[in-house]
């Protein structure tokens, strides 16, 4: 194994993390033709609900044991580190069984507060049926996740992201595989079927858990771990390091189930919300799973930027934080603000600009699935960011900021859910909108508030980050009126799947070639790389520099 650097750890984060969300994208074709759209929604209930309590099982204790080992390798205190990783271990198997055993017990009260007395579409049973076996992964899913946060905490990013891609690999063979043989080829029930696919979480997770178990074997000399304790290192005792773990580990933990929760307001608001308004179950059911599973897919394309540049973000900040080294947590912030500049914001863009057409490649003509993810994307594109900047804060320590702004980002989106789909509705407009119009004005407050207290409370200075923004903006201008212009003689609405295929390639094609030569004319890549960074990047792509 080989350590990576912040820009090369991002490299190997993000391009992991895009073969995850690619292998993502490609499974919903066949899966949403073998299930529909009620299966759809069913897959989504239980996916979300099993996300919540991951994030109460999980999330904390592996960004807690990145930023611990990271400090301790940090003051070579290489025994306390691998204490540390141990005492996380046993904590965070505990938790899992506890979230696991909740989730089993109270799965059919969890089916009712989401779907209620509503017949004509999923079941209780049925949802109580896919929560229960989508919970087996809690089981193991904590521990995997706290071996990855060890390596990061290392700066080893390869071996945690090849086990993503594994991970991800054998969830979608699953899914499609199982879900296929299930409904069409045994004729089981669709509630069957979808349990079939969630359960490739499980089966993702132990394929994924040993990989990392067996490399970390055939490495654990570069681990240190038949180091002696040195002098400071004997006054941790493990009360001490554990009480250091629960420190850390607590405010991701809040946050992560903060976010969760945030997540799931929708599956809770908008089927009742709109049966009340008087539509049909069925196309409720519809519109959520457009939002919630489908839509959140295609989603993926743009937050997928953020997971690789996280997993670098925190142990590189936190490192230079313990150093004091408060210029470089500067470069770092801004750093990955810049990378999401130059390719969040076109991304976003060129999706919603072909949307009819991409939605129409990847689950054929569907008008309302399309209309939707053309606005629904622009959350993708807050949520980038919004991510980013909760690990900065919360990696400086600032929990009290980073906690309070999900809070209440969380409660006024539960509070403002359901009056904006009145709203909408009373304007003439779909119900709809109006959750998705909430998301992006409390997504968009935590970035401008957070963005404030770095500044205040770190000094973090943007005015390179606005040059970036200002050509990025320029340059998106730019390859926006290309394609305009292109739509006038060849446009791409209600073709079929093949020919939208083709659209997407050339629209694709003909944006990225504009956008490319655009930014490079403006310099923006010299803005934000050091001349020894593009190098390295040239290196890693093979081309010559």
């Amino acid at each position: 194994m080989k350590k990576q650097g912040f820009i090369e750890g991002t490299m190997v984060g993000t391009i992991a993390t895009i073969i995850c969300k690619v292998l993502g994208l490609l499974y919903v074709i066949p899966f949403r033709a073998i299930v529909g759209a009620q299966g759809g929604a069913l897959y989504g209930y239980g996916y979300n609900i099993y996300m919540v309590f991951l994030s109460l099982a999980t999330s904390g204790i592996p960004i807690a044991m990145s930023k611990i080992i990271s400090e301790y390798n940090t003051m070579e205190m290489h025994y306390a580190k691998n204490r540390a990783y141990k005492i996380g271990s046993r904590l965070i198997v505990g938790l899992g069984f506890i979230s696991f055993l909740v989730v089993f017990i109270f799965a059919r009260s969890l089916a009712y507060l989401i779907i209620g007395d509503n017949l004509g579409g999923n079941t209780i049973e049925g949802v109580t049926l896919v929560i229960r076996v989508v919970s087996t992964a809690l089981l193991i899913v904590p521990i995997q996740s706290v071996k990855k946060g060890y390596l990061q905490g290392h700066k080893y990013m390869t071996v945690p992201q090849s086990a993503n891609v594994i991970e991800q690999v054998v969830r979608v063979i699953v899914i499609i595989f199982g879900s296929y043989i299930t409904y069409k080829v045994l004729h089981r029930s669709l509630d069957l079927s979808v349990s079939v696919a969630v359960f490739g979480a499980t089966l993702g997770a132990i394929v994924s858990y040993s990989f990392i178990s067996i490399m970390m074997n055939k490495n654990k000399e570069k681990f240190n771990v038949d180091t002696k304790a040195i002098k400071e290192e004997k006054k941790l005792t493990d009360k001490v390091i554990l009480k250091k773990i629960v420190m850390y580990a607590l405010p991701f933990i809040l946050i992560d189930l903060i976010k969760s929760a945030y997540n799931t307001i929708d599956m809770f608001t908008v089927v009742r919300t709109m049966t009340n308004m008087g539509f049909d179950i069925n196309l409720a059911e519809e519109v959520l799973a457009d939002l919630t599973t489908w839509g959140s897919k295609l989603n993926m394309i743009v937050t997928s930027l953020v997971v690789g540049l996280s997993a670098a973000l925190v142990p590189n900040i936190m490192s230079s934080f313990v150093k004091k080294d408060y210029k470089d947590v500067n470069k770092k912030i801004n750093q990955s603000l810049e990378i999401l500049l130059i390719s969040a914001i076109p991304l976003t863009l060129g999706l919603s600009f072909m949307g009819d057409a991409i939605w129409t490649v990847f689950y054929g003509t569907d008008p309302l699935g399309a209309t939707i993810f053309k606005v629904q994307i622009f959350t993708a594109l807050t949520l980038t960011f919004h991510s980013v900047l909760i690990d900065a804060t919360q990696t400086l320590n600032d929990s009290k900021m980073s906690i309070g702004m999900l809070l209440l980002s969380f409660v006024l989106k539960t509070i403002l859910n359901i009056p904006s789909m009145y709203l909408f509705k009373m304007m003439g407009l779909e119900p709809y909108y109006g959750t998705v119009a909430v998301t992006l004005l409390t997504q968009g407050m935590v970035i401008v508030v957070l963005l404030y207290d770095l500044y205040k409370k770190f000094s973090v200075n943007y005015s390179k980050s606005f040059t970036v923004l200002w050509k990025t903006i320029l340059a998106n201008l730019i390859m926006f009126i290309v394609l305009y212009i292109l739509k006038l003689f060849i446009p791409f609405n209600d073709l079929g799947r093949g020919l939208s295929l083709v659209m997407v390639i050339v629209y694709g094609g003909v944006g990225v070639f504009i956008y490319l030569i655009t930014t490079i004319r403006l310099h923006i890549y010299d803005d934000i790389f050091s001349e020894k960074a593009k190098n390295e990047i040239l290196k890693k792509l093979h081309i010559k520099g």
